[in-house]
């Protein structure tokens, strides 16, 4: 797949820190869906990025809604578009993990339940990094954030075993480290009706302690020391669209500021989750 051929949805000029993940893979998303797009965000970063009416970096109707009823609202604009005789047009929320595993969670959870025909994203820095990098139920453990000072003690929140329980038609994890599956998982799910959850990790320079330069590089990291799986789950059938090569945890870690304060025994225990994980979803695979 040549991604010059897709047609850009979103202008330069928008308001992201320099080498953001979120912007990035909004390009990438936004290219995939087409012009035939409405988005809504709920309160995070990319409630800034995007800019003000009418100078907004998406050539798209974007709408702005509080953390807690984004799926609600994509829900009323489907419902009003299919009034209107427009199937045609996707309708994406695009949030942040603050509002998909914490504040939010309520109206996600029923609006799955309920298979609404919405493509739903979650761009996951793993913080609140819009009000000033606090930790979320995203947060991965032993990362500093300014409400965890000395490296938060609880692991990360299984979302996609969350997801999972809601028996929607398609979840897929994605990254800008491998734009061809991410394009290609977003082209997927325009084309499936009903509920779709598509995760993407997305670093944060500042909130993570890297180089405007290493966005790109940490996606990769993450995804080859087997932290983050990219895979797809289609009707319930589990499919690992990547292999990793499976590099030391250590690899990933080490260059993130966020990760200074862990031990050793820290490093072991990420690693084993890392392993439990893996040997779950070679199961599932099965």
């Amino acid at each position: 797949m040549e991604l010059k051929r897709l047609k850009e949805q979103m202008e330069p000029g928008h308001l992201a820190c320099a080498g953001c993940g979120a912007a990035l893979a909004m390009k990438l998303a936004t290219k995939a869906l087409g012009e035939k797009l409405r988005v809504v965000i709920p309160a995070s970063c990319w409630s800034i990025i995007v800019g003000r009416h009418p100078d907004t970096t998406l050539k798209v109707p974007v709408i702005h809604s509080t953390f807690e009823v984004a799926p609600s609202i994509a829900a009323g604009i489907r419902a009003a578009l299919d009034a209107l005789g427009q199937k045609e047009v996707t309708v994406m929320v695009w949030a942040g993990d603050g509002s998909t595993y914490d504040i939010g969670f309520a109206s996600l959870s029923a609006a799955a339940e309920r298979d609404e025909d919405i493509i739903y994203v979650c761009y996951d820095n793993e913080a609140y990094m819009n009000t000033g990098i606090q930790r979320s139920s995203s947060t991965p453990y032993g990362a500093w954030t300014t409400t965890t000072p000395y490296g938060k003690r609880k692991h990360k929140k299984e979302i996609i075993e969350v997801m999972k329980a809601h028996r929607i038609p398609y979840i897929a994890t994605a990254t800008v480290a491998y734009p061809e599956d991410m394009i290609r998982k977003f082209k997927k799910a325009k084309e499936i009706r009903g509920f779709r959850f598509i995760l993407v990790l997305s670093p944060c320079c500042p909130g993570w302690g890297i180089k405007e330069s290493e966005t790109v590089l940490i996606s990769r990291l993450a995804v080859e020391s087997g932290l983050f799986p990219l895979l797809e789950i289609e009707k319930g059938k589990l499919s690992i669209t990547h292999q990793p090569s499976f590099i030391p945890v250590k690899d990933y870690i080490a260059p993130q500021k966020r990760f200074a304060a862990l031990t050793e025994k820290d490093v072991r225990e990420i690693e084993e989750l890392v392993r439990q994980r893996w040997e779950r979803l070679r199961r599932e695979e099965a």
